[in-house]
C-alpha cells in the first residue's frame, strides 16, 4: 500500500474538504502517514517523506527537496487551495526532471465561479442591485419608466478574456441565452475555439463589439493589468465587465473612475487588497455591483476538492495518471 502525508492548510481542515465517504476511501486506498487539523513539525514532515508517494496539501513552509534522497518514492503532489504552489513552496524543476506531478484542486471551484459570474451579468443587465437600493429608499420607478436602461443576456454579445477551466463551465451555463460568443486568449490557437464554437478576436475588438464580457483569465506575469486603462476606454458604451478571476488582470484605479463616469456597468468580486480599506474609493463607485471574493469558496466546491484528491490518489494507486486534478505544465509554472 501507498502511504501519503495528508497535510491541509488551518482554514480548511479535514471535515470542510473531506466527506466521510471520502476519507473512507483515501485511507482504504493509501496509509494515512499524518490527518490532523494541525500543521505538521517540519522535521517530521523532512522524515515522512522518505516514505510517501503522495503528498496531499502544502504546509506554509514548503514541500522542502524532493530528490531521490529526500523523497525516494515520491510521485505526486497535491495541492488543496485552489492553485498551483508558488516556485519558493515546490521544486518544480526536480519534479518535472522526476516525473513528480504537482497537481491542484483548482477545477474543484470552476462551476461556482461560473455560475456566480453569470448572476453578476444578470444583476447589472437587469439592473437588480440598483433597483433593491431603491425600492428601499422610496425612490424606484414603476412600469416602463424603470426599465429604460435595462438590458437582456438573451441574443447578446458576450466575450470571454482567457478561455479556461472558468470559460469552458459557463459556455455551458450560456446556452440557454443563445449569446453570440467570442474569446481572446493568446495561449490557444483559434481553431480550438472555433471547435468551441467560439469566434476568436483580439482583446480591443472584444471589448469594443460586446455587451458583456467575463474576465476569467489566470494571473501570469505577462498579463498583469492586461486591462489598463487604454484598453477598458474601448469597452462599448452601456456594456458590462464582470471580473471574476483576480484583480491582477485589470488597472483597478481606472477601472473604478470609468465605472464611476457612467462609460460602463462593472461587477467586481476580487480586489488588490483584501478587504478594501474602509475608505477605499471602490466602495462609493457608482455602477457596479460589488461582492467580496466569494464567487467560488463554498462547500460543494470544497468537498468536491476531497473528492478529486481521492479520485487521483486512487489512480495513482492503480498504475494509472490522475484525471481530476490540473497537472502543472513546464510552461505555465514559468508565466506564474
Amino acid at each position: 500500500m501507498l502511504k501519503a502525508i495528508l497535510h491541509t492548510r488551518p482554514s480548511r481542515q479535514l471535515d470542510t474538504i473531506f466527506t466521510q465517504k471520502d476519507l473512507q476511501r483515501l485511507n482504504g486506498t493509501v496509509e494515512v502517514l499524518w490527518g490532523k487539523d494541525e500543521e505538521m513539525p517540519q522535521e517530521s514532515w523532512t522524515q515522512a517523506k522518505k516514505e510517501a508517494s503522495i503528498l496531499i496539501g502544502i504546509p506554509r513552509y514548503g514541500v522542502g527537496d524532493v530528490d531521490e534522497k529526500a523523497a525516494p518514492h515520491l510521485k505526486a503532489i497535491m495541492e488543496v487551495g485552489g492553485a498551483h504552489p508558488r516556485r519558493e513552496l515546490v521544486d518544480y524543476e526536480t519534479c518535472f526532471r522526476r516525473s513528480i506531478r504537482v497537481l491542484s484542486c483548482a477545477p474543484a471551484f470552476a462551476k461556482m465561479v461560473a455560475e456566480f459570474a453569470l448572476g453578476h451579468a444578470l444583476a447589472a443587465l437587469r439592473n437588480i442591485v440598483d433597483a433593491d437600493q431603491k425600492i428601499r429608499r422610496g425612490e424606484e420607478k414603476w412600469g416602463w419608466r424603470g426599465q429604460a436602461d435595462i438590458c437582456t443576456l438573451y441574443n447578446a454579445t458576450v466575450g470571454i478574456i482567457g478561455y479556461g477551466n472558468l470559460a469552458r463551465e459557463l459556455r455551458l451555463l450560456l446556452a440557454p441565452f443563445n449569446c453570440k460568443l467570442h474569446a481572446y486568449d493568446p495561449w490557444l490557437p483559434d481553431t480550438y475555439l472555433e471547435q468551441q464554437g467560439i469566434k476568436p478576436m483580439t482583446l480591443e475588438a472584444l471589448l469594443q463589439a460586446c455587451d458583456v464580457s467575463f474576465v476569467l483569465a489566470i494571473p501570469t506575469r505577462e498579463n498583469r493589468e492586461l486591462l489598463n486603462r487604454e484598453n477598458l476606454e474601448q469597452i462599448k458604451p452601456g456594456a458590462v465587465l464582470v471580473l471574476a478571476s483576480r484583480s491582477h488582470l485589470v488597472d483597478f484605479d481606472a477601472l473604478i473612475e470609468l465605472a464611476n463616469a457612467g462609460k460602463f456597468r462593472a461587477t467586481i468580486d476580487v480586489y488588490p487588497e483584501e478587504p478594501p480599506p474602509p475608505d477605499h474609493p471602490v466602495r462609493r463607485t457608482e455602477n457596479t455591483v460589488l461582492t467580496c471574493h466569494m464567487a467560488g469558496g463554498i462547500d460543494p466546491a470544497f468537498y468536491r476538492i476531497g473528492e478529486m484528491v481521492t479520485d487521483d490518489v486512487e489512480a495513482i494507486a492503480a498504475g494509472l495518471p490522475p484525471i481530476s486534478m490540473q497537472v502543472a505544465q513546464p510552461e505555465f509554472v514559468a508565466r506564474r
